[in-house]
């Protein structure tokens, strides 16, 4: 990869440009959305959230920005006034919710990422839909893409990654992921320069992921090339079925 994304100096602006090409791009939001962004405290969502205001004079229409936050029964590290200060630095209400995540396990079941992210993901959208947003932007990046996709392929066989846009069918809301075409290296740069980056917040039961392993072997086989990642990214996207199996 270039030095200069790694170059936290100009790693913001960076960050932005890339903001917008996805959402220009992949027409993600337009005027008059109303976005709510999950923001868990960690360095991904907080920049999210931070682009998210930090482009509107160049996008140069209206759209409503909110936030919130899932608190749960197994992780307090998060430091939820600093987060909550830190949104209304940058124009953007907090609101925190809490979801007993252990509590909801049924009898003999063990907490997973898998069961965390349902029930997160549940209460996001009842959220969302009970106060009238129609967007709700996360913080994956591109190496959340990549990693989903080749964790699909190898653990189910099915060919799905992490849609940059995905309306739902059930509810009025539509899911966003404005940083994908951001690398990690690139968003943790702009979290460094920012000043996000000492006091985000990790999940426990993430340390032995599944996500952990894929993305050690996909550093492996890309040589941890971001061009590279980038071509795999345009496959995803631009991928001609009619050369699949079929």
């Amino acid at each position: 990869m270039s030095g200069r994304f790694l170059n936290k100096a100009g790693a913001d602006e960076i960050v932005k440009a890339l903001t917008i090409k996805a959402v220009m791009g992949k027409s993600l939001f337009s005027a008059n959305d109303r976005i709510l962004i999950a923001v868990s405290g960690g360095k991904d969502s907080s920049v999210l959230a931070w682009a998210l205001s930090a482009i509107r004079p160049a996008l140069k229409f209206s759209y409503e920005l909110s936030s919130l936050h899932i608190s749960t029964d197994f992780c307090a590290c998060c430091k939820k006034s600093t987060l909550a200060q830190r949104l209304e630095d940058w124009g953007i209400p907090f609101t925190d919710l809490f979801v007993p995540v252990i509590g909801r396990l049924q009898e003999g079941r063990k907490m997973n990422c898998y069961w965390c992210s349902t029930q997160r993901r549940t209460e996001l959208l009842r959220y969302a839909v009970e106060n009238g947003f129609n967007k709700i932007a996360l913080g994956h990046h591109m190496d959340d893409i990549v990693e989903t996709f080749f964790m699909n392929l190898c653990s189910k066989g099915r060919m799905e990654a992490m849609p940059m846009s995905i309306k739902y069918r059930k509810f009025p809301v539509t899911l966003i992921r404005p940083l994908g075409l951001l690398e990690e290296k690139q968003v943790i740069a702009c979290a460094d320069k920012l000043g996000i980056l000492k006091t985000a917040c990790t999940c426990p039961y993430g340390i032995n992921s599944g996500r952990r392993v894929m993305r050690k072997q996909i550093d492996v086989f890309t040589g941890g090339s971001g061009d590279v990642k980038r071509r795999i990214l345009k496959a995803l996207a631009e991928g001609d079925r009619d050369y699949l199996i079929g």
